[in-house]
């Protein structure tokens, strides 16, 4: 788009050759915009005449003349066109028509019954334009019993999964802040419309379909497989506990809050050397896991006390000197102050009008292509009468069943392990880049197993792990020994002539091993290196070990979670490696990009801890304009009343619901039974109800505890009142709508036998059903000789020696074994 004033001019970014354009509104749809627009693409947002509403929506800054914005909206929309259009009128159809004729992508976030009821319906408009690729964004897809499903953030979540586990044991589940679902399924839209652009001259153009709901079970699906691994899921332990472990949770220190994830022995064994109790390492009441988490209350006890005579900084130091998964926990004025982030550019400034503030910068940091650091913001329907530049479409043609799917023939070393890379490579694999992922017999995934003691090694419970299969599906397995020069030289051939390679080791791990990403673009000067340490790969805490919920700790996000009162609140799912892996996988599809348009490679630093703030960017916007943050108000909702997570008949059952009207809020006194309350005229208003509110949710409890959740949700829909079960993550594979919609896929593997694997959360074309899963996870060193053999070009007798060294194998091997193959 042409240069307005205030707007930071950057050089050729990745999608500068672009047109978008956003009809529609939502979270989704502008994240999905912004990743476009904020790397270069012209992306025009069609608005209805007087603004898309959610404009109004707080916290508001002053635009200047009148005009109150939402700040969250204009982050959201940076660097975008804003044309108006009445799409229920015959002349805002005809303007809109006339707009895609130039357009390379329509994204389309309108309800898919409106969609296919408009004069603008994907049939007819790819009848007429086959060449404009088209990515629908909507709740629960085109398809299933949920599609008409009156929903909010809170509802969604709680379908996919991610709201019983949360919270007190006794309940209520918590329901985090909204803003996160559009994130995730924004980037979820990303990827797969990037890749179908990338291979648009010579495929033609892709239409997907995209459910919020199937993108938010990519967080959800580890404790699903979890789950299903084990025949029952994890109880709900509490505010401040996290996970099946223990330290897991934050922590209150001489001063500020401090994260800590203990997983693997080493680490319990160091934490307490590091808290100044070596004795509490070797005590076979605590050194395993299980044990740990058993014996937490009696721990707490004990460690707590301790954490308070240092702060949370001098700790969070320690445990980088001690390679441990700490965290500071910082609320939003700490964080938007902390110098490693305003070193590494992490916050830029957002203007719309008159008005300024500070915002989160994509985290996609392409070293030679980065996004532009925010920037402006268009006024609604500013670019009316503003002349578009010429533009031509490349594709001319609608892709085929006959066409490869849009990454096929590109190649990736995947050096990753563990959730966060193996989600950013598994995206690239679904959508055909062949991925050729590296492990060692020595040290394999860790996804694999933590623990290598036990029947790890006799009964290689390594190959039977059901969360390593959702994360590797589509992608081939090699072993290489690392440690070892011939190791080394075999991984740099292959590096040589591939597309991209991708690691998410702590920062120094394979520098240390003569393999930074300088060293790698020497041997390929058009490689794609990314790297994706916690902090990045520079700055003061490049050195942090980070698990999921060391990210989502740094992140803040737990500050602005929970009731007020209560310690910072973990989500209970380790939010920061889906999230983590599905901005790799974008900053992938980025480079592959700039790669094609200039022939270069480049280093993407991706801070995984960076793309966590997305995520809170509301509540880091509301510190920034207001200088403070709002108090937590636990399941209540500022705009919807009444708003929670109210129980159910049966046994820790529960039913999320939001009244968004005062008719909304009649239909469910109806159902209650309670015409008091839909007569009272102190409720008639949503001002009204909210200072009643506490009266108000006794009344539903009263109601909801009578009825099963199912039942509750059903009716409550019926009535046009957003609802939703609280469904554990084992509920999920027997939802009646994933069933439906086909997200399931039952395959079976060697040692793991018949079992579920999720699917993409999107569709191509008018497909009911997702992509097939054409291959499933390797199992260690499966395609040794494939890869050695055909890529490299190594003869038999190489890779039986290659095996006889060590350096290959198909076996995990014990560090006793390691040192028996050294010593023969």
């Amino acid at each position: 788009m042409p240069p307005k004033e205030g707007r930071v001019e950057m050089p050729q970014l990745p999608l500068s050759e672009l047109r978008v354009v956003e009809i529609g509104s939502g979270d989704a749809l502008a994240y999905c915009g912004k990743l476009f627009a904020d790397f270069g693409a012209d992306v025009i947002k069609v608005e209805p005449s007087g603004g898309d509403a959610a404009r109004k929506i707080a916290t508001l800054v002053d635009a200047g003349n009148g005009r109150h914005e939402s700040g969250y909206f204009a982050w959201l929309n940076t660097n975008k066109r804003s044309l108006s259009a009445d799409l229920d009128r015959p002349a805002g159809v005809a303007k809109v028509r006339a707009l895609l004729e130039s357009a390379d992508l329509l994204l389309d976030a309108r309800h898919p019954t409106v969609i296919s009821a408009s004069p603008l319906s994907h049939e007819n408009i790819r009848r007429s334009q086959p060449g404009l690729a088209i990515t629908a964004i909507s709740w629960f897809g085109e398809r299933g019993p949920y599609r008409d499903y009156a929903v909010t953030d809170s509802v969604c979540r709680s379908l996919a999964g991610l709201v019983k586990l949360v919270g007190p044991i006794e309940g209520p589940p918590v329901l985090p802040r909204d803003g996160q679902i559009g994130v995730v399924a924004g980037l979820t839209a990303f990827i797969p419309s990037l890749a179908g652009l990338y291979a648009r001259d010579h495929q033609g153009a892709r239409r997907f379909a995209v459910s919020a709901l199937e993108a938010m079970l990519q967080i959800s699906e580890f404790d699903t497989a979890l789950a299903l691994e084990s025949g029952f899921t994890r109880p709900r332990i509490g505010i401040n506990r996290f996970g099946r472990g223990f330290p897991v949770g934050n922590f209150a220190t001489k001063d500020g809050w401090l994260g800590v994830t203990v997983v693997t022995p080493a680490q319990w064994v160091a934490f307490c050397n590091m808290i100044g109790l070596p004795e509490l390492g070797p005590d076979p009441r605590y050194s395993a896991t299980a044990e740990r988490y058993l014996h937490a209350e009696e721990l707490n006890g004990i460690i707590k006390p301790v954490l308070m005579h240092r702060t949370a900084m001098e700790w969070f130091q320690k445990g980088i000197e001690l390679r441990l998964p700490l965290a500071i926990v910082p609320d939003m004025r700490e964080l938007l102050t902390q110098p490693v982030f305003r070193e590494r550019g992490t916050f830029a400034e957002v203007t719309i009008g008159s008005a300024s503030f500070d915002a989160p910068v994509l985290p996609q940091h392409l070293t030679r292509s980065p996004p532009r650091p925010n920037g402006r913001s268009p006024l609604a329907g500013e670019d009316d009468d503003a002349a578009l530049p010429a533009h031509r479409r490349l594709a001319s043609r609608a892709a085929t069943a006959d066409d490869p799917l849009p990454l096929k023939g590109r190649r990736i070393i995947d050096l990753t392990m563990g959730w966060a890379g193996p989600t950013a490579t598994r995206q690239m694999g679904d959508l055909g880049a062949d991925i050729i992922k590296v492990e060692s017999c020595q040290y394999p995934d860790w996804f694999r197993g933590t623990d290598p003691r036990g029947p790890y090694h006799p009964e290689r419970t390594y190959e039977k792990t059901y969360w390593f299969q959702m994360n590797n599906r589509n992608k081939r397995g090699i072993t290489l020994d690392l440690t070892t020069e011939t190791g080394l030289t075999l991984l740099k051939r292959l590096i040589r002539d591939a597309d991209a390679v991708i690691d998410n080791y702590a920062a120094d791990v394979l520098p240390r091993l003569g393999l930074d990403a300088a060293k790698m673009l020497a041997i390929n000067p058009r490689l794609l290196v990314v790297t994706m340490p916690a902090f990045g790969m520079t700055g003061a805490w490049s050195g942090c070990r980070a698990y999921g919920s060391t990210l989502e700790q740094a992140s803040g996000l737990p500050s602005v979670t929970g009731r007020e009162g209560d310690p910072p609140t973990m989500v209970h799912a380790a939010l920061g490696d889906p999230i983590g892996g599905l901005n790799a996988a974008a900053a992938l599809m980025l480079g592959f990009m700039h790669q094609k348009n200039t022939g270069e490679g480049q280093h993407i630093d991706l801070s995984q801890v960076e793309c966590m703030l997305p995520l809170v960017a509301p509540s880091i916007i509301e510190q920034s304009v207001t200088g403070k943050s709002s108090v937590r108000i636990g399941n209540r909702h500022p705009v919807y009343v009444p708003n929670g997570c109210f129980p159910c008949i049966g046994e820790d059952q529960w039913i999320t619901l939001a009244v968004r009207s005062d008719e909304e809020w009649q239909s469910l006194c109806r159902i209650m039974h309670r015409p008091d309350l839909a007569a009272d005229p102190l409720l008639a208003s949503a001002e009204g109800r909210r200072e009643e509110e506490d009266r108000i949710e006794v009344a539903i409890r009263h109601w909801t505890s009578t009825v099963r959740p199912d039942l509750a949700m059903v009716t409550l829909q019926a009535a046009g009142i957003a609802a939703g079960v609280a469904r554990l993550p084992m509920d999920l594979p027997g939802d009646p709508h994933l069933v439906k919609v086909g997200h399931w896929q039952s395959v079976d593997r060697p040692f793991m036998g018949p079992h579920l694997l999720p699917s993409v959360a999107y569709r191509e074309g008018d497909a009911d059903l997702p992509y097939a899963i054409e291959h499933l996870a390797p199992t260690l060193g499966q395609h040794n000789e494939e890869i050695l053999s055909d890529l490299l070009g190594l003869t038999k007798p190489e890779i039986k020696r290659l095996r006889h060294d060590g350096i290959i194998g198909n076996v995990a091997t014990s560090k006793q074994s390691k040192a028996k193959v050294a010593a023969e």
